[in-house]
């Protein structure tokens, strides 16, 4: 008995989903002798994120937040899968143009890893051999198909369970290397041999009366692992320090190059900062406090010798990212710092070692470059930057900000012995600084929370109030900050695009 076409295009489709997951698992584990960059799912995955439009962006990262990455690999999964089971169905009437087109997409992938630009040419090799392995398993496993046409004795069963087991043991072996990859970076190993600097100023204490003692509320110098990442990096750039140097070009007298070990030579200070994403949406979460050790900035500047006429600092990543911050805001008296420590710690590699930059009163995407390898003194009128090439702002100065933290939307929450429910949160103005804070309750008049003590203008302040006389039922609760000027937080709703979200936080909740 033949089997039905039906079952010979199953077997066809499976066949070339077996030999599609071959060709990246192999591709993968031979990016293990390269770098993460060089596997293909990484580097596709860096040029969607270059061609999609900023806006599309926002949209996906207000919607899955850091998770954003893990939501790109499992669509481009996706698309992989249904791309080879395509061309396994090409197979079932030509197996040799089945196997030319899953050569060419190899090849294909093979020519966007070499565009990346922290790849070398030789970093196709690894999707090269994914695609010299995976076009002849795809001739075999559609040879196997075909034969379930004629009459035998299950061979068609056979050869379907074989395309299976290929399948399984392909995404077995590629999920292996993926995780080998990600844990045998150079970066690491060199972060556990680190010695932090000695930081010739170091940053006063916490007091213990800048953390509000409320359950929910989030701590006031957020964790290395707690800490949101946002970067276009598809997988973390493995650097080692021991061949890094930075290099200051541009509009400069003297241009200047630094190793790592040149760099942790020079005098350090040690400086808190809330570093903010201008992709975080109005109550969101994108934003951290950390800790910081690094080389100010304007001391390397000013020996390289800025000239007349330079008004912005392009910064650019090993993975080619670049950054547009104002040279103002590198060479007036704000901490913006080459930073190599974090919280008491190395950098850790997915938030830029060996080295980042830290600029207090900016957005990241114009200032907080991971990775960092280059400084070239420009003029804003002369060079543009990977955000602002896609329709964001040049400048990037962090608009002041407040949320609810607790309770948290949609809550249900119980008045103490007293009937008084207490609500905290956090706000921000860096460089700036936090006055006040007020909370309005369903459309009572407004009042004035009760400031946190303020580690310094470049962070966060927290926030608590006690609402003595709270009253079962459903209400609603919003907020709003005054900085250090004296300006109010505006209640002019925008989105993140393109310089960042405003409007007043609120949440609804229920008294019981």
């Amino acid at each position: 008995m033949t089997a039905s076409p039906p079952a010979v295009r199953t077997r066809s489709a499976l066949a070339g989903v077996a030999a599609g997951l071959v060709l990246v698992a192999v591709a993968e584990l031979a990016s293990l002798l390269f770098s993460a960059s060089s596997a293909p799912f990484v580097a596709v995955g860096g040029a969607f994120v270059d061609l999609i439009p900023g806006a599309l962006k926002d949209v996906v990262v207000a919607l899955f937040g850091t998770a954003d990455k893990l939501v790109l690999f499992l669509c481009m999964g996706v698309v992989h899968l249904a791309l080879t089971a395509g061309i396994g169905l090409l197979g079932t009437r030509r197996i040799g143009d089945a196997v030319l087109a899953l050569t060419a997409l190899g090849v294909l992938a093979a020519v966007v890893v070499m565009t990346r630009p922290e790849n070398a040419p030789a970093s196709m090799l690894p999707t090269l051999l994914g695609t010299a392995v995976g076009a002849p398993a795809l001739l075999l496993l559609l040879r196997g198909a075909a034969r379930a046409r004629e009459p035998g004795d299950g061979a068609g069963r056979r050869d379907l369970l074989v395309s299976g087991a290929v399948a399984i043991g392909a995404v077995l072996l590629g999920a292996g290397a993926r995780v080998v990859n990600a844990g045998r970076s150079a970066a690491e190993a060199a972060a556990r041999r680190f010695t932090i600097p000695t930081p010739t100023a170091p940053a006063p204490a916490v007091p213990a009366s800048a953390q509000v003692t409320l359950e929910g509320m989030p701590d006031v110098v957020t964790t290395n692992t707690d800490f949101y990442r946002i970067d276009t990096a598809r997988a973390v750039p493995r650097v080692d320090p021991s061949t890094w140097s930075l290099r200051i070009v541009g509009l400069v007298d003297q241009e200047l190059t630094l190793s790592f070990e040149e760099l942790l030579a020079e005098p350090a200070i040690e400086t808190t900062v809330t570093l903010t994403c201008v992709s975080n949406t109005v109550g969101g979460d994108l934003a951290g406090n950390a800790r910081w050790i690094g080389v100010p900035v304007r001391t390397l500047l000013a020996r390289a010798g800025v000239q007349d006429g330079a008004d912005m600092v392009l910064s650019r990543s090993v993975d080619g990212f670049t950054a547009s911050t104002p040279l103002e805001a590198l060479t007036d008296d704000r901490d913006a710092i080459l930073a190599v420590a974090m919280n008491g710690e190395a950098l850790p590699p997915e938030h830029g070692y060996p080295v980042r930059m830290v600029v207090p009163g900016l957005y990241g995407y114009v200032s907080a470059t991971k990775w960092v390898e280059g400084l070239t003194v420009t003029r804003f009128a002369d060079a543009t930057a990977y955000w602002t090439d896609r329709g964001w702002s040049e400048k990037g100065p962090i608009k002041t900000a407040s949320r609810i933290d607790v309770p948290r939307d949609g809550a249900r929450v119980r008045a103490d012995d007293a009937g008084a429910v207490t609500l905290g949160g956090t706000a921000w103005a860096q460089h700036r600084g936090v006055n006040g804070v007020q909370v309005q309750l369903d459309d009572d008049p407004w009042q004035d929370a009760t400031l946190a003590t303020a580690i310094s203008g470049d962070t966060w302040v927290q926030w608590s109030l006690n609402w003595a006389d709270a009253t079962p039922g459903e209400h609603t609760a919003r907020v709003r900050a005054t900085d250090g000027t004296g300006e109010l937080q505006t209640s002019k709703v925008a989105s993140p695009a393109p310089d960042g979200a405003s409007g007043w936080h609120e949440v609804s909740f229920t008294v019981r």
